[in-house]
């Protein structure tokens, strides 16, 4: 790894003196133990027992008892649910998922130490001092590894305990092929780390489908190499091993789930009752105005009057969750009795022609009502781009009994129980959690961090703001754009994994799930000390240029 380093020598170059770049190495490493160290205990303190989503584990003990993997929810592939059943055939014990999730929790903050050292060769004569940039990495690794948010999601049988470690590897590839490629050209390693960007990028979009945009966003600077001049044997390497790692991620699912069509629905699904406020209203329109369409007026005005009940209903039953929409979704689409359920029975012998029929009205307010779509989709980017970014929470405690008990509760449905009272290390499992859903402790989050937290929240728009001012300074000006140019690229490239996500969960879902926003605190905690680092640099270099023009004037 070219631009890593060994027993900080880069920290050393700042002092000629032997003991104090000793002291300084020993200083950084005791701070690295301690910082994990402290990061492991609060983990390892909590209960071992998974907060259990009932759709994330129970294909993997259908699969143990002797089934085949199916109903894997959302339309999701199997590589979260085949991690789940590895894990647990493994060691016979749910909790095996817990300790393994918190073990990758802990190496996304050493990667995220790894990611830090080597943006230091993407800014050529560098201002800030070694020792002064290595402390600022070391705190963003504090940080995230202090947070309690990342800490639940390991705690929970869901993708995103998973997704800190996915998302580092994601960038910590990315950042090694363009460093590779662009600065080092180097042809063996810029193949090799080529392939883990588009594996990786492609795994994590699998686990989380919401990053599916995001995913591309990193495969950009391998688009940009296949441009490039020269390198056709690379080229073609690369390529290859592109296509064998979307194969390995891909194809298994062919294979190993059963043809689930009513999976197949889920998106178009989604789509339709989170639009459901539109596409009432366009369906009305079409009704009044007579427009011509595939399905019958008769049947169009009774799902017309239906959708309008339901999203009437939805508002009814109690608080909304979802404002920026104004009605319940979820109502909508899990409810038994509403809509989407209303449909599905209808459509029973043709889930094709459902999900047909769901697709033509999306698609239709987009050609009807485009200024209405967008309008939605920019409510909700402002929830992300507020004045206190709902990526970080800084509400000091969480309520693991609450948690435990909600977990529990829908696996003790009968229809669950056939399936994991078949599996004795399941059992074990839910007694215990039954007995935590009445004595788990809380979660809580130290008031320092809390504080911290609260601070990022709210710089996060502002540092954005500077960071994209300062970049059309530094692009625009031959000198500063030499010396901090790939800098200013690494700040606005972070930054546009938080944008791509954001628009991404906009289009198709809300942001107003306090999941999509926390699942991207750790680009986001990379990317504000990325704009904070570009800040001190110009602020330095600024100061230098002026020394040295005074300087001269004597």
């Amino acid at each position: 790894m070219g631009g890593d380093f060994a027993g900080l020598k880069r920290c050393g170059k700042s002092s000629d003196d032997p003991l104090v770049t000793k002291v300084g190495h020993f200083a950084y490493w005791s701070a690295i133990a301690v910082i994990f160290a402290w990061a492991a205990w609060l983990r390892f303190r909590l209960p071992l027992d998974p907060i259990a989503v009932p759709d994330y584990v129970l294909p993997a003990l259908r699969k143990l008892i002797g089934a085949e993997f199916g109903d894997v929810h959302l339309g999701r592939t199997i590589i979260y649910p085949g991690f789940v059943y590895l894990l647990v055939r493994a060691f016979r014990d749910l909790r095996a998922i817990t300790v393994t999730q918190h073990l990758l929790g802990l190496l996304a903050g050493g990667v995220l130490l790894l990611i830090w050292r080597r943006i230091r060769d993407f800014i050529p004569g560098a201002r800030l001092l070694p020792l002064i940039h290595c402390c600022l990495g070391l705190f963003a690794v504090a940080v995230y590894l202090f947070s309690r948010e990342p800490l639940c999601f390991e705690m929970s049988i869901r993708p995103e305990g998973i997704c800190g470690f996915l998302i580092a590897i994601n960038l910590y590839f990315l950042i090694q092929f363009t460093a590779c490629c662009f600065l080092e050209a180097r042809r063996t390693a810029t193949v090799i780390y080529g392939i883990a960007v588009v594996f990786s990028s492609i795994l994590l979009a699998s686990v989380k489908p919401s990053f599916w945009l995001t995913a591309i966003v990193a495969l950009l600077p391998i688009g940009i190499f296949f441009f490039r001049q020269g390198w056709s044997s690379q080229k073609i390497a690369l390529a290859g091993g592109a296509a064998v790692s979307a194969a390995l991620l891909l194809l298994p699912e062919r294979i190993l789930i059963r043809k689930d069509r009513a999976r197949e629905c889920f998106l178009p699904t989604e789509l339709f009752v989170i639009h459901a406020n539109l596409i009432r209203d366009q369906m009305a329109d079409d009704l009044e105005g007579g427009a011509k369409g595939p399905y019958p007026r008769e049947w169009l005005e009774r799902v017309q009057a239906a959708l309008s009940a339901e999203i009437a209903k939805s508002i009814a039953e109690g608080p909304v969750n979802f404002p920026t929409l104004g009605f319940d979704p979820d109502y909508l689409m899990f409810n038994h009795a509403s809509i989407g359920s209303q449909l599905r029975k209808e459509f029973a012998t043709n889930p094709s022609a459902l999900s047909a029929f769901y697709w033509f009205y999306y698609w239709r307010i987009w050609r009807q009502r485009p200024l209405s779509v967008v309008r939605k989709i920019a409510r909700e980017l402002a929830i992300f781009y507020a004045p206190k970014c709902p990526a970080y929470r800084a509400n000091k405690t969480r309520s693991l009994p609450k948690e435990y008990s909600v977990s529990v509760t829908p696996l003790g449905e009968q229809h669950y129980r056939k399936i994991w009272a078949g599996y004795p290390p399941a059992m074990d499992f839910m007694r215990r959690a039954e007995l935590l859903a009445r004595t788990a402790p809380a979660a809580q989050q130290s008031a320092f961090i809390d504080r911290v937290l609260g601070l990022l929240a709210a710089t996060y728009l502002p540092l954005l703001l500077i960071a994209l001012t300062l970049s059309a300074l530094v692009l625009s000006r031959g000198t500063h754009r030499k010396r901090l140019g790939w800098l200013v690229a690494l700040v606005l490239f972070v930054y546009s994994y938080n944008l791509a996500n954001c628009l991404e969960v906009a289009v198709v879902h809300s942001l107003q799930n306090p999941r999509y926003a926390t699942v991207q605190m750790y680009f986001a905690i990379l990317a504000q000390f990325l704009a904070i680092l570009l800040i001190l640099e110009v602020l330095l270099g600024s100061l230098s240029l002026a020394g040295a023009t005074i300087r001269n004037d004597k």
